[in-house]
């Protein structure tokens, strides 16, 4: 086995594990606590990872949860902060649009599955910064460690050599993030949050690996959401 070989096997190996730890301590907590599993079923894979990784002498830092370091990178951080909210909030608001008329989905209404996970948080205060904090904690920074940093590292070593190498390692974690918004999103949320991951992958790949611009982006907009439920605005 060459080494090229071996190093994709693991990589492939690590993907798997971590999509399959993810998905089914998030099935296996669903009867029990379904709202919250899925914040639960992230902690509990990061934690994993965070020890695999160290057992393999890696660290999130590699992976673009770093120090940016000299003033010049500080200075873009805004910029690609706001990039990033753009970014995101374009393709959503376009994708979900497109479907519209295509008659795929009426944008207007929102998933059964969202109304049943956030519809208690408009004019109820502790439950809006309660998913306020899980926004940032879970959202903003855990789904861009695990999606991002994580997966496209792997995928990135499953692809590497493959025609479209770059492309395919965005596709694939950007498609995991779609299926795993599904269950309460329905198609809707599989294909725009899924484009969304796309989005963010490549962003990451411009953003040379660094995580924070995309999460505190991702914060961001996951705060405009739930201020918008909370207040009850149509946005």
């Amino acid at each position: 086995m060459t080494e090229q070989t071996h190093s994709r096997l693991r990589a492939a190996i690590e993907l798997t594990a971590g999509v399959t730890i993810a998905f089914g301590t998030k099935a296996l907590l669903d009867p029990y606590i379904w709202k919250f599993s899925g914040p639960i079923s992230l902690a509990v894979v990061l934690t994993l990872a965070t020890l695999y990784l160290h057992s393999r002498g890696e660290t999130w830092a590699q992976l673009g949860l770093r120090n940016p370091g000299r003033w010049k990178s500080w200075a873009l951080l805004l910029p690609q902060i706001v990039l990033g909210v753009v970014v995101i909030l374009g393709v959503g608001a376009g994708t979900a649009f497109l479907g519209d008329t295509l008659g795929l989905w009426q944008t207007g209404a929102l998933p059964d599955g969202v109304e049943d996970r956030w519809g208690n948080i408009r004019g109820n205060l502790p439950v809006y910064l309660l998913w306020l904090a899980l926004a940032w904690i879970s959202a903003g920074f855990g789904e861009e460690l695990f999606f991002r940093g994580f997966m496209v590292s792997r995928a990135e070593r499953v692809t590497k050599g493959l025609p479209f190498a770059l492309f395919l390692a965005v596709l694939i974690p950007a498609a995991i993030f779609g299926i795993a918004h599904f269950y309460y999103q329905g198609l809707r949320g599989l294909i725009v949050t899924g484009l969304i991951g796309l989005s963010l992958g490549t962003l990451y790949l411009l953003y040379k690996r660094n995580l924070w611009p995309l999460i505190v982006a991702h914060g961001l907009v996951d705060t405009l959401g739930f201020t918008a439920l909370y207040l009850d605005a149509d946005w």
